[in-house]
């Protein structure tokens, strides 16, 4: 066969390429996938790409991040199961979308549990006795997981098909979508509305359609999506502050050198920091954006009507879930 003179000046600029970056390429030792499953802009993404540059940089390039966003990997009960097997590495997510595997989870999606970021920060974070239990309990479940750092990355809130919410009594009756929290199927029914469990990534459609009228979700996870597309009715009720998971395989974990290890950790706790203050900003501009450019109808219900409502079922939630434990933890 016959080669081109092109052809062989294409490969030899290729070599070249190559050949420049070579060190850098050939100190790679670890490639660690991290998987996220939403659209920038995103707290979350923004901590994957904080992550890989701190890693990298840290690890002298000996390890390489790639990071898969907007679920290309899969969904996270999926995602979760991959990692116990080492195929994926390490995974940025909402706490509420492990509840199966690991029910005390659950706990933080009691809504008006934290008063703002900052307090579900200094709850959760490196350190505290909150973050000690749940390395415990991802231990104890099983999970082929370790905890690297738990965040806050939003406020949720609630938005509608059609019915502009101004208080508690316009909830009832609505088909309210859930991720599969038994605490949020029990919350939204203490309004009498109808729970319906739908996978993040099937919410577009799922509202499009009315398999569900209403949802509740971070103002980032809303406008990445676009689901104001078909849920234009937002009600900054800031019912619960967004709680994530950093979590590694251990599989990935365990063959980590110590030193590697110590650098994953580090830049987990620093990308969780990272990520409230990234998730402020966006909550703040991200409304503005929502009603000035996709004509979403914004209200602000009084907080306090929907606190009524909720706060003497908490210890009872608590309880019935099994998570007494955590909500005691939380409000030592």
């Amino acid at each position: 066969m016959k080669i081109s003179r092109r052809t062989i000046l294409a490969a030899g600029a290729a070599l070249a390429t190559m050949t420049a970056a070579g060190p850098a390429f050939a100190a790679s030792e670890y490639t660690l996938r991290i998987h996220t499953l939403v659209k920038s802009p995103h707290p979350y993404n923004d901590m994957a790409e904080a992550m890989k540059a701190e890693i990298e940089e840290a690890s002298d390039g000996r390890v390489e991040v790639r990071i898969f966003d907007s679920g290309q990997l899969g969904q996270d009960p999926a995602v979760i199961g991959e990692m116990a097997f080492g195929t994926i590495d390490i995974m940025i997510s909402t706490t509420s979308n492990a509840v199966q595997q690991i029910p005390e989870f659950g706990i933080f999606t009691m809504p008006y549990l934290f008063g703002g970021m900052d307090e579900a920060l200094a709850a959760v974070g490196p350190g505290t006795d909150v973050h000690a239990h749940f390395e415990q309990v991802y231990a104890d479940r099983g999970v082929g997981m370790k905890l690297l750092a738990l965040g806050g990355s939003g406020t949720r809130n609630m938005s509608t098909k059609s019915v502009p919410i101004e208080g508690p009594a316009d909830l009832a009756g609505l088909k309210m979508r859930t991720p599969p929290s038994p605490m949020d199927s029990k919350t939204w029914a203490a309004f009498d509305m109808l729970p319906v469990t739908v996978a993040w990534g099937e919410l577009y459609a799922a509202m499009q359609t009315g398999v569900a009228e209403a949802m509740e979700s971070s103002l980032p996870g809303y406008t990445g999506s676009k689901l104001y597309e078909v849920a234009p009715n937002l009600a900054l009720t800031e019912h619960t502050v967004q709680l994530n998971h950093t979590s590694i395989s251990e599989i990935t974990w365990n063959k980590l050198p110590e030193d590697l290890q110590q650098i994953v950790e580090e830049a987990a706790i620093s990308a969780n920091i990272y990520g409230v203050e990234q998730a402020k900003g966006y909550d703040a501009a991200l409304v503005e954006t929502l009603q000035t450019d996709h004509g979403v109808t914004v209200t602000r219900p009084d907080k306090q009507a929907f606190m009524e409502v909720l706060a003497p079922l908490q210890v009872e939630l608590a309880e019935s879930l099994d998570l007494a434990t955590e909500y005691a933890l939380l409000k030592q």
